[in-house]
């Protein structure tokens, strides 16, 4: 832990000890501890009991049907709700049990002889707790599930008595509660997900706004993605074939999207009829539930079952920090949002969740959790859990829940994942069309010319336009080529509406010159040629709807720790790095199955050399001379690990002839090489796509990957690393411009200004190397968890929650 961890450990022991929660044990138990941050910024202490709740027997103790307690409200009209203030806290542990609650510290062992969180048989035995103290009230004036209290009456005065004798009971019982989280003396009150008036019980309206308020389509694809939600319960739903037939037609090939009356008509009664009995059924306490969850780009979607019926629906849009989250996280999201909102009914019940992510699965065998995973993990262990895969397909109910499409953005549907540009075989490039680059579908010399036609269509551009020749213009930023095209800062300016924007955005990603690369990378790359407003949140959209990037990349984070960076160097090419990536499969007609990886440490430019891992380090001798030294010269000092290869006797001699040092990682210690390290994880995701994408055949598009990775953005230079090689950006063919009137023409203080920005990469290369020799690990903290409110109490006294063989 760090220092200031260590601080608050002790401040938290003590004050748990003073309050007699703990007491030191010398127990042959112990469990793990660890910090997250609360809301307000403080430290919560957390004890991860996955290990005791594995083999915890399961108490069967029995909770009430939430549709039972309901009935009992009949006729109320005054309400007040109580919740007790971290309840848990308030019952003690079986004293031939406490042992079991132990947990290690830097200062020593202690144990709970109050119950804390995180045991598996917490709800049950908490349960028991409040059906003992409130047994004369309940279905009187009272009803209680787990630690959530309901007063009810019939008048005022009725409820003034019900809710003295409520009260007095729980100071006689030593139980507190949280003032702040109670309510009282209301007409209308929510409880356990639903609405509770005099005029009686209704379902809470945001249970069923996921069907209700689904937005009307604006495609045929998202009129396919409300079809796939509906056709799941087509056997609940009277004619659905005939209602569902207006909507059907419109997604036809070739058929134009028009929304008409009559499909209307059919869209709001197919949603009436989702929203329906029998399909919203009341759950049945003791047989087990079924949530299907799933998550997007855009929200959270899941759907609780039960018997094949379904009970409730919902869905979210994704916050502004969790469009951060990598995809293994945002499903685990979509589980936890799950048993938040459905807490009343899953709560002690057996639950089985299905996920279309196939990692879910060993998430409680998951040895290394983050923290915000460990904060997670904790609100699940108070559920009787299981996780298992279904695939996305069949998942159709969550998915569609949660690619809805936003109504206040200009989101598009996330249906559109399938690979809209094939890529043909390198072989082909033998002919000399320019389709062989795979871009077959797109005519690159006639791109400039269609957006300039679109330009003239465009009201808002041909404003400016106007402006512009007329010299009444007050924006210097834009101006007219030769041609007449509008350039905003030298950069094309693409009309709204029409398919360029997103033919634009899919060269960009897919082009075989391009290679799927990240959000940044791809920003960046387009920002240098087109314009558009929102074209950053546009790039970002786009990357993450691509399904062959979620499936392959891999989470990319800076670990923890002080980062001591070797010295920068001096000048191109004086200093590299060199790794290998083995173990790949060799493509039909070829031999190797090694890349032997080169990095230029200061401009970033990398080499990639197919070779076999056989070969003897003579052969690697021989391609280094031809393909390093005599394109760039002989460097001054080589980083690498201390793979057999560079350690041998005639790879030190050849250096040691050439003038140059070699300098090897410690031995364990892959960071010192960070370098390409760092490179061969993005190549690795690039190597993947290619055998995605390209049917294994890596050999062959090595050249162009090397194009891609080189001609993208590196932020760590702040360009491209040819461009901060030769000064200049590399034609990447990629985004279909032309030399065409002087809309591409540098002139000569633009040639000096690109020129000049390699001198610009010592000073970015210091600014980063200064940075990382300060930095410290920045991953958000996790089990965020609401903790309720301190209170010295004498525990009660129930059943042991830690019962096991």
């Amino acid at each position: 832990m760090a220092p200031a961890e260590l601080a608050e450990l002790k401040t938290q022991l003590e004050d748990l000890m003073d309050k007699g929660f703990i007491r030191p044990s010398s127990s042959p138990w112990g469990a793990p501890v660890l910090f997250v941050k609360k809301k307000d910024g403080s430290m919560r202490l957390c004890i991860d009991y996955r290990g005791i709740n594995n083999i915890t027997i399961k108490d069967k103790y029995p909770l009430p049907r939430i549709d039972e307690l309901l009935d009992q409200l009949r006729g109320a009209s005054w309400f007040s709700k109580i919740d007790l203030a971290s309840g848990y806290h308030q019952i003690s542990i079986f004293e031939p049990d406490v042992f079991k609650t132990a947990f290690n510290t830097r200062y020593g062992q202690y144990e709970f002889v109050v119950m804390p969180f995180g045991l598996t048989n917490a709800p049950a035995a908490f349960m028991r707790l409040m059906n003992e103290v409130f047994h004369d009230y309940l279905d009187g004036f009272v009803i209680v599930f787990i630690d959530d209290i309901l007063v009810y009456s019939k008048t005022k005065e009725e409820h003034k008595e019900h809710l003295r004798k409520v009260l007095e009971r729980l100071r006689s019982q030593k139980l507190y509660a949280k003032f702040s989280k109670c309510r009282f003396w209301k007409r209308e009150i929510g409880f356990l997900g639903h609405r509770v008036s005099e005029q009686g019980v209704s379902v809470d309206p945001e249970k069923i706004a996921a069907i209700q308020d689904w937005p009307q389509p604006t495609n045929a694809t998202e009129v396919r993605s409300f079809l796939g939600l509906a056709g799941y319960y087509r056997k609940f739903v009277k004619d659905f074939s005939i209602m569902a037939k207006p909507l059907t037609r419109l997604t036809g090939k070739g058929v134009p999207f028009v929304w008409s009356e009559e499909i209307e008509c059919a869209f709001a009664e197919l949603k009436e009829a989702l929203t329906k009995a029998p399909i919203l059924t009341l759950p049945e306490p003791g047989k087990p539930y079924v949530v299907y969850t799933d998550a997007s780009r855009i929200g959270l979607g899941c759907v609780l079952m039960q018997e094949e019926k379904v009970i409730a629906y919902a869905s979210r849009q994704l916050r502004k920090h969790e469009e951060n989250y990598p995809t293994h996280d945002l499903e685990m999201a979509a589980v936890v949002f799950a048993l938040k909102i459905w807490r009343s009914y899953l709560y002690g019940e057996s639950v089985q969740v299905l996920t279309d992510h196939q990692s879910l699965k060993y998430l409680f065998t998951q040895a290394d959790l983050n923290l915000r995973q460990r904060r997670w993990m904790e609100f699940i262990a108070d559920y009787d859990v299981k996780i298992q895969y279904h695939p996305g397909k069949a998942n159709v109910v969550a998915d569609a829940l949660s690619r809805r499409r936003a109504e206040v953005s200009v989101e598009k549907d996330l249906e559109t994942l399938g690979r809209e540009l094939k890529l043909v075989s390198l072989s082909a490039l033998e002919g000399e069309s320019s389709e062989r680059l795979g871009l077959q579908a797109i005519n690159q010399a006639s791109l400039v010319q269609r957006i300039r036609e679109e330009q003239q269509r465009d009201e808002k551009i041909q404003k400016i336009a106007t402006r512009i020749r007329e010299g009444e213009g007050d924006n210097e930023e834009y101006h007219l080529a030769e041609d007449g095209t509008v350039l905003l800062q030298g950069r094309i300016t693409v009309p709204e509406g029409g398919e360029l924007r997103e033919e634009i955005l899919r060269m960009a990603h897919h082009s075989i010159l391009s290679i799927h690369p990240g959000s940044t990378k791809m920003y960046k790359d387009i920002r240098r040629y087109y314009h558009w407003p929102g074209i950053k949140k546009a790039v970002a959209r786009y990357v993450s709807q691509c399904q062959s990037c979620q499936q392959i990349k891999a989470e990319h984070q800076v670990p923890g720790g002080l980062l001591q960076s070797l010295p920068i160097p001096e000048w191109k090419w004086d200093s590299i790095a060199m790794d290998f990536i083995t173990g790949l499969p060799i493509a039909r007609g070829r031999q190797n199955n090694t890349i032997w990886v080169i990095v230029d440490r200061l401009t970033k430019v990398t080499r990639l050399l197919p070779v076999r891992d056989t070969d003897k380090v003579e052969i690697l001798a021989d391609l280094y001379i031809k393909q390093i030294v005599r394109l760039h010269g002989v460097p001054t000092d080589i980083v690498s690990d201390r793979d057999p290869r560079f350690t041998a006797i005639f790879w030190r001699a050849l250096q040691g002839a050439l003038g140059t040092e070699l300098h090897m990682s410690t031995a364990f210690h892959p960071e010192t090489d960070g370098q390409t390290e760092r490179t061969i994880r993005t190549l690795e995701d690039m190597l993947r796509l290619c055998i995605l994408d390209w049917a294994g055949m890596w050999e062959e598009y090595l050249p162009f990957i090397e194009f891609s990775y080189n001609n993208s953005y590196h932020s760590s230079i702040g360009m491209s690393p040819y461009e901060a090689l030769y000064g200049l950006l590399e034609h990447s063919g990629a985004y279909g411009h032309e030399e065409h009137g002087g809309t591409w023409r540098m002139e000569a203080a633009q040639l000096d200004t690109q020129r000049k920005k390699g001198e610009a990469i010592l000073k970015t290369s210091s600014t980063v190397h200064s940075t990382n020799r300060s930095s410290s690990s920045t991953r958000p903290a996790k089990l965020q968890l609401d903790r309720a409110g301190e209170s010295k109490s004498n525990p009660k006294n129930v059943a042991s929650p830690l019962t096991f063989l």
